[in-house]
């Protein structure tokens, strides 16, 4: 297959080189395919270097803070002598910097792989023109796959610059805000308060415009997430809309529609993330697109142009670096003519990384209910309370589980403490359609948080040990 007659002809040309184009570039490099990977930034995109990684490694250490704050409670007296943002700032750079090392060394070795650094842009519907430091390159594909990713979007009128950052200067802050606001209650947004908070943050207040935190996840998650954040003393207002925000040399003034006021020192602007489609060529070229989404097939994530497929963040949808990841491997898998199963979305997992943590799968009880009806549908939830390894982590939450009636589980819930961690299990339990029978069977080892979602199906089984069913 790997036949390119030109230096400048590949099987697959692919345009951006986050999670999904280099997922698809190392597996159609294994299929024994050619590939041109096109790259304006560094290898690796938002996720390594602006997104998960970086916020995860805050999180992290945002988590070592609390562990002082807490030692008393366990016999250890211990404190928090002082934040060191330039030390936690240099360990942030230092993780991104040895995963992007890491990744720069695949991707070289991988055979027929090619990395053009340089702006490319989509001039034919197997064309991507790239303007590289050297000059312009026009490289010819069999197949060509978008992967432009996502960008920080903010509102109308609202301008980031000095006071009013997005996550990725964010990021970069040399100080723990004091007092900041958060606009946006969704991940990125409960992320941030998060950390700061853990950091010694004074006070952190969210506006969030819909009626709840986390409002995609399941409803009691968003409301013991609330609870949760109400006691670690992180405020919020729901509800209501963001009109504005003014800021001057030392603080952020922001305005809701109905005139309430919030003042701080920061304003996060964490209203999510948009498609970076524009000025790529798309639309000239008849890729059918939705407010800068291209809207590529569900199934076959084929755009319905030529031979050009779209992967990841401009693919309406979980913006996620794995859904993004899993899909550029799937095309490439497609592309090679393996036929691969479709990803189905509501099968993919999904983490929110605050303290405590969310991790789900599947359907939510109320899109169960619209799906499957009202009266087909059970749910169980297996607190924390009951769990040994939960209790020594002092943590509270629980395991929600939603299933058809005398049918297989088709959703997850869990919120605590290290809960993501579970998520594997929660993903193959939904994703092999698996019976509250089946995995109250498996053995679940002792003392794990792991046995809360053994638990969980014994109960939903019938036959609780620890629990009322």
């Amino acid at each position: 297959m790997a036949d390119s007659t030109t230096d400048n002809t590949f099987d697959i040309v692919i345009l951006g080189a986050g999670s999904g184009g280099y997922a698809a570039a190392l597996r159609a490099a294994e299929l024994g395919m050619t590939v041109a990977l096109v790259e304006k930034g560094k290898l690796g995109g938002t996720c390594l270097h602006r997104g998960c990684v970086p916020t995860k490694t805050m999180l992290h250490v945002g988590e070592v803070a609390d562990t002082a704050h807490e030692g008393a409670a366990v016999g250890i007296t211990m404190s928090v002598e002082k934040i060191d943002m330039e030390g936690v700032l240099s360990f942030k750079d230092k993780i991104v910097g040895r995963l992007y090392k890491g990744l720069q060394g695949l991707v070289k070795a991988a055979k027929g792989v090619e990395l053009i650094q340089g702006h490319g842009r989509l001039t034919g519907k197997d064309t991507v023109t790239v303007e590289t430091e050297s000059g312009t390159r026009e490289l010819v594909g069999k197949n060509v796959i978008l992967a432009s990713g996502s960008f920080s979007k903010t509102l109308p009128g609202l301008e980031l610059g000095g006071r009013i950052l997005d996550s990725e200067a964010a990021l970069q802050l040399a100080e723990v805000p004091k007092n900041p606001i958060i606009l946006g209650g969704g991940v990125i947004g409960v992320e941030f308060a998060s950390v700061w908070k853990s950091l010694g943050a004074e006070s952190v207040t969210i506006v969030e415009g819909l009626p709840h935190l986390a409002a995609n996840e399941d409803e009691s998650l968003s409301k013991a997430l609330e609870r949760a954040f109400k006691k670690r003393g992180i405020t919020f207002s729901l509800g209501t809309f963001f009109e504005k925000a003014e800021q001057t040399d030392s603080g952020v003034t922001v305005t809701l529609v109905d005139g309430t006021t919030f003042e701080g020192d920061y304003l996060l602007v964490a209203v999510g993330r948009g498609p970076n489609t524009k000025d790529l060529g798309y639309e000239e070229q008849g890729i059918p697109m939705d407010r800068g989404f291209v809207l590529a097939d569900k199934e076959t994530l084929h755009t319905g142009v030529g031979n050009v497929y779209a992967v990841g963040d401009i693919v309406p949808g979980l913006q996620l670096a794995h859904r993004g990841f899993q899909q550029g491997i799937f095309v490439a898998e497609s592309i090679a003519g393996l036929k691969p199963a479709p990803i189905v979305e509501s099968g993919i997992p999904r983490v929110t990384y605050c303290e405590p943590e969310l991790a789900s799968v599947g359907l939510t009880e109320k899109q169960a209910k619209e799906k499957l009806g009202e009266d087909k549908v059970e749910t169980y939830e297996y607190n924390l309370g009951g769990n040994g390894k939960s209790q020594i982590l002092n943590t509270t939450g629980f395991v929600k589980l939603v299933r058809e009636k005398d049918g297989p589980v088709v959703g997850i819930h869990m919120i605590g403490a290290r809960v993501s961690e579970q998520v594997g299990e929660a993903q193959l339990i939904v994703n092999w359609e698996a019976y509250p029978e089946d995995v109250a069977a498996l053995v679940h080892a002792h003392p794990t948080q792991n046995e809360a979602l053994g638990e969980a199906h014994l109960a939903l089984a019938g036959k609780p040990l620890h629990a009322h069913s």
